[in-house]
């Protein structure tokens, strides 16, 4: 898979930098393909880093993948509302405001906005509106930060 062969390109550069590689897409439209890089770091990703980055991983695709048709890369930090996608995340973001959306309803409901309070080996607990909601990691379809 194309996605797959590009984070095996990224993936070293970004750790030889000290970047967090925190999501890769890849958007084939009949236009023009996207490859999209969201970056962060202690302290936060710079237009600088951006412009080093998207050199340098540029050459490296070029070189790496063979079957990749003309695209444009985008490099840029995942910005107020960036993704929760390893525990490492929620463990980092503790006590930030959180959207998740579930797969299964809780409470009758499939999204969640609150303060992240907990995170357990197989669930986080968030305070919405007052009361706690502990939501299990396997019914968490999308978890981002909830911005300003």
């Amino acid at each position: 898979m194309l996605i797959e062969k590009i984070k095996e390109v990224a993936q070293p550069l970004c750790q030889a930098e000290n970047f967090e590689l925190v999501h890769l897409e890849y958007a084939n439209d009949p236009q023009e393909n996207i490859v999209r890089l969201f970056l962060d770091k202690p302290g936060g990703i710079t237009v600088a880093d951006c412009v080093y980055v998207s050199r340098q991983l540029g050459d490296l695709i070029d070189i790496h993948i063979e079957n990749i048709d003309s695209y444009r890369l985008e490099v840029s930090s995942p910005g107020p509302n960036r993704p929760l996608n390893k525990k490492e995340d929620f463990h980092r973001f503790k006590g930030e405001r959180v959207k998740i959306e579930t797969n299964e309803l809780i409470e009758n409901q499939k999204k969640f906005t609150g303060t992240l309070e907990i995170i357990n080996d197989d669930s986080v607990v968030i305070a919405v509106d007052g009361k706690r909601v502990e939501i299990s990691d396997h019914v968490i379809s999308k978890a981002r930060l909830a911005g300003q």
